[in-house]
């Protein structure tokens, strides 16, 4: 991150306006990036952009290195000759312009990327594409292949040759499903080509883009299925310890992630070489790279994968400061920022100093009457951070602040200046974020356009009705760019 004063948005691509379903990375896109300049902001941050699996979270992916196919703009594949008008114009892709409907998406995507495929023909871009991404796109397109010839059943009940990866088996399917290999690269490519040309126009506007990388790969992914040995799983291939969060006041149960665990022990054994090709992978995508969950690079806790709930868990040692030492001496000061939320210790803090990182402060968990939370914003100790009004797990500062008891709602406003209103509460959170000492202070979108809990992203611990919500059309005005705009000029931020 920058030691200069900067602030920035939190929408997801899902979440921009279209007439297709879903956000895209197209003329939304760019026409958000032009908002954002409007509005003195210098950061876009987004979820992770990777396919996505069960819940539609952006978090729990089939791969950590493949795009999301659903974001792939269809009037940029019309002109580039892929597409006709009618092979997507005609299609219903939902019924209410605020929420996705994932499910209407998967029913009617594939026939339009199927057409487009038909028209593809490979140049030499496509070629360069290949060579560079192959390490990772071979496994990847047969893995989705594979997924989708077994009726898209976890790898984990596929047939035993193929669950355990037998090369004979490999190679057969290979053969077999040489087509369908070939539109999944394609797909990978038609996406990646989109995203370089957003995030470079993006960047010439002056718009540097913050990236997410969940820490744990998805049990039902490419990554667990070909590294077997870097996780901890038993001779079948099956998690014996998962990922989660012990109980808190959050989630009296702790939370049961299902992520399997990494083996840190075997990860070092080549100076963590898949960690540092992971994080050089992330920073070539985006500006600044966003590590979810940080405190698990230091300890980590662990779950028997036959528990229902997280409640009987044990706290294991992670390998933070071996494993960043290695990627400073490979990549040297990488730009990241630590997602340090949820319990933290005296040796998390350690980790972070090490670093030498930016952490998060929560501002929702400052309110607290007695005055002494680290994330209120008088009692940040260091500019060295990121203010966030709220994150994608969070309510809304309307809605959370509506579901506060009587006496924090009182604190708020005698803190804030606020009253008590829907919008004057959340304009004064932004500018409490804005005029904190934090270098950096991020608000969600959602925050900006005064919405209440309708605008929630994801409620944790939940596995449906979540990653929904999108901006409607026209919402992102020129009056709400010049009320953001004045913000951030004022706090020293544009």
């Amino acid at each position: 991150m920058s030691s200069q004063r900067h602030c920035g948005v939190i929408m997801h691509i899902s979440s921009l306006p279209n007439d297709y379903g879903i956000g895209k990375m197209g003329k939304e896109a760019i026409g958000f990036v032009d908002w954002l300049c409007k509005a003195g902001q210098h950061y876009w941050q987004i979820l992770p952009i990777s396919p996505t699996s069960f819940g539609d979270s952006p978090y729990q992916s089939f791969s950590i290195h493949a795009g999301n196919p659903y974001f792939i703009d269809f009037e940029q594949l019309e002109e580039d000759g892929l597409l006709k008008a009618a092979d997507y114009k005609i299609i219903e892709w939902g019924t209410d312009p605020e929420k996705v409907d994932y499910s209407l998406i998967y029913k009617n995507i594939w026939n339009v990327f199927h057409a487009a495929y038909a028209r593809f023909v490979k140049d030499e871009d496509f070629e360069k594409f290949y060579s560079e991404n192959s390490y990772w796109l071979d496994n990847y397109a047969l893995f989705m292949a594979l997924k989708e010839k077994n009726g898209g059943k976890a790898w984990y009940e596929w047939q035993r040759e193929l669950l355990m990866c037998r090369e004979s088996a490999l190679n057969e399917a290979r053969r077999e499903l040489s087509n369908q290999i070939g539109f999944y690269c394609f797909l990978q490519y038609e996406f990646f080509k989109q995203w370089r040309k957003l995030k470079k126009y993006a960047n010439e506007k002056g718009i540097e883009i913050i990236g997410d990388i969940p820490i744990y790969c998805a049990l039902d992914s490419v990554d667990v299925w070909k590294n077997p040995l870097m996780y901890d799983l038993d001779e079948d291939k099956m998690p014996l310890n998962v990922a989660g969060c012990p109980p808190d006041g959050f989630a009296p149960l702790g939370q049961l992630w299902g992520n399997p665990v990494y083996d840190w022990d075997v990860l070092e054994k080549d100076g963590f070489k898949w960690w540092i090709d992971r994080i050089a992978f992330a920073e070539k995508l985006y500006d600044v790279v966003r590590i979810d969950h940080f405190r698990g690079f230091d300890s980590y806790y662990t779950i028997p994968s036959e528990n229902k709930d997280a409640v009987n868990g044990a706290w294991k040692t992670g390998k933070g400061k071996e494993l960043f030492a290695a990627v400073r001496q490979k990549l040297g000061n990488v730009r990241i920022i630590a997602e340090d939320l949820g319990f933290i210790t005296d040796s998390v803090r350690e980790l972070l100093d090490f670093c030498g990182f930016p952490g998060m402060k929560m501002m929702q968990f400052g309110f607290d009457p007695n005055a002494e939370s680290e994330y209120l914003p008088c009692n940040f100790n260091t500019k060295n951070c990121v203010c966030y009004t709220g994150t994608h797990d969070s309510d809304t500062i309307i809605g959370w602040y509506n579901s506060c008891s009587d006496s924090i709602k009182e604190f708020i406003r005698d803190y804030t200046g606020a009253e008590n209103t829907d919008k004057d509460i959340s304009d004064r959170f932004i500018r409490a974020a804005y005029t904190s000492i934090a270098d950096t202070a991020m608000i969600q979108m959602q925050e900006a356009l005064e919405l209440g809990s309708e605008g929630r992203m994801n409620l944790p611990s939940t596995d449906s009705g979540n990653w929904q919500w999108r901006m409607k059309k026209g919402a992102a005005t020129e009056a709400l760019a010049k009320k953001l705009f004045r913000m951030s000029r004022a706090s020293g931020r544009r």
